[in-house]
């Protein structure tokens, strides 16, 4: 049976195009009774092609959406807007709550995937911002392409046009053959320029003529190759500052900061720290084939109204440390030690941040505090003996070790060591 050609169209991708070739696909194989090799591969090249058009109409339809809803964002609650991109089928390798600072830079990304315009992404490190990056290129048109990601920082200055563009061989000492560069190994998808303000003065010149004139030439070669890639950048300093003082190219900034977006540092969202705890909680516990571990209440405590200067990689680390020395119950002293209280609660009493704790919350935290120390001085008492403590203070011994398993207390380290 003859393979219908479709057509390729130079007019704009349509739902009722795109059904029209779904049919003649259809057609083609229900009354093939069999099909050469030729054949096959002509059939998967008009398939491909139509996914490729059904994802722009995908894209496309949710940039609309997206933009429609922008329209009415004033008048839409936090949560409401949170929904809005979960409902539109938004792409987020995560979780994240309805902080309305992080809500304002997601929506963003969501509006910029579906373009070609360079993104560059600022804010302290740890908030997230490859993974911002790795959103805009999942929800954009060129998500089933290649994404590669750059660490700009951390090559030596006398190779960065070498990675980045490649080389020929015998280019250089070590140059043993030919070699593609980030920037061919991106092309038709995502490159992404993680610390892009370490990137050298020789090299932001070269880079800034690649994103002018869309193509490289490999060191070692006059021949200029074509690169067709979507640039995202990401930074934790201030490029504007650098420009003004000469140590960033500010013709690079502008080129690079068409769409920027400024990640909020965790400590202004502490509204999403309990579910990123909770996440993270889970994530370890799958990652270490292990029950998520519980946390006493003072570490809970202590976690809300931490002051994370690494942002969500240093609490996803604190979880990771915490699910991997605690048994059932986590507790302060398994925290590192920079991430510690400054003095201990037993000692100089209960600590609230008031921005994060209500009344109610405080008053249960004292009492948790009040009812912790209260053991603590009756195993202490009854040289760790958990049944003589419960006849002592009249409670149930499988309710009394709940209580202390809760508090995250070690009934064994109040035992004294036996007399030789």
């Amino acid at each position: 049976m003859k393979v219908v050609d479709i057509a390729p169209q130079e007019t704009a991708v349509s739902f009722a195009g795109a059904l029209e070739k779904i049919e003649i696909l259809r057609s083609t194989l229900r009354w093939a009774s069999a099909l050469d090799r030729e054949q096959i591969e002509k059939l998967l090249a008009q398939a491909n092609g139509l996914r490729a058009e059904i994802m722009q109409l995908s894209h496309k339809d949710r940039f609309i959406s997206a933009s429609t809803q922008a329209r009415t964002r004033a008048e839409l609650t936090n949560a409401a807007r949170r929904q809005a991109l979960l409902d539109r089928n938004f792409v987020f390798d995560g979780v994240f709550g309805d902080n309305p600072a992080l809500l304002e830079c997601l929506e963003t990304g969501e509006k910029a995937a579906p373009t070609e315009l360079p993104v560059l992404i600022d804010g302290e490190s740890g908030t997230g911002k490859e993974l911002l990056a790795k959103v805009i290129h999942a929800n954009g048109n060129r998500s089933d392409q290649e994404y590669v990601s750059v660490n700009c920082g951390a090559i030596p200055e006398n190779l960065i046009e070498s990675e980045l563009f490649g080389h020929r061989k015998g280019a250089f000492t070590g140059a043993t053959n030919d070699r593609k560069g980030k920037f061919e190994s991106a092309n038709d998808g995502t490159i992404f320029l993680d610390e892009i303000g370490e990137l050298p003065l020789p090299g932001q010149v070269k880079l800034l003529r690649v994103l002018q004139d869309h193509e490289v030439q490999r060191v070692g070669s006059d021949q200029p190759i074509p690169v067709n890639a979507r640039v995202v950048a990401a930074t934790n300093r201030n490029l504007l500052e650098m420009a003004r003082d000469g140590s960033f190219r500010e013709d690079l900034y502008y080129r690079l900061s068409v769409i920027q977006v400024t990640l909020p540092p965790l400590r202004e969202r502490r509204d999403e720290i309990p579910v990123l705890i909770d996440f993270f909680l889970d994530q370890a516990a799958e990652l270490m084939d292990r029950q998520p571990v519980k946390m006493s209440a003072r570490l809970r405590r202590h976690l809300l109204g931490y002051g994370y200067p690494g942002n969500i990689r240093e609490l996803r680390n604190i979880i990771l440390r915490i699910s991997c020395l605690a048994d059932d119950v986590a507790d302060l002293d398994h925290l590192p030690p920079t991430a510690r209280p400054q003095s201990s609660p037993s000692q100089s009493g209960v600590a609230f941040d008031l921005t994060s704790l209500s009344l109610s919350d405080a008053k249960k935290a004292a009492a948790d505090e009040a009812e912790k120390l209260y053991l603590e001085e009756g195993l202490r008492t009854v040289n760790g003996n958990v049944s003589d403590l419960a006849k002592e203070i009249g409670m149930n011994r499988s309710h009394l070790q709940t209580v202390i398993k809760k508090h995250g207390i070690r009934y064994k380290d109040f035992r004294k060591p036996a007399q030789k």
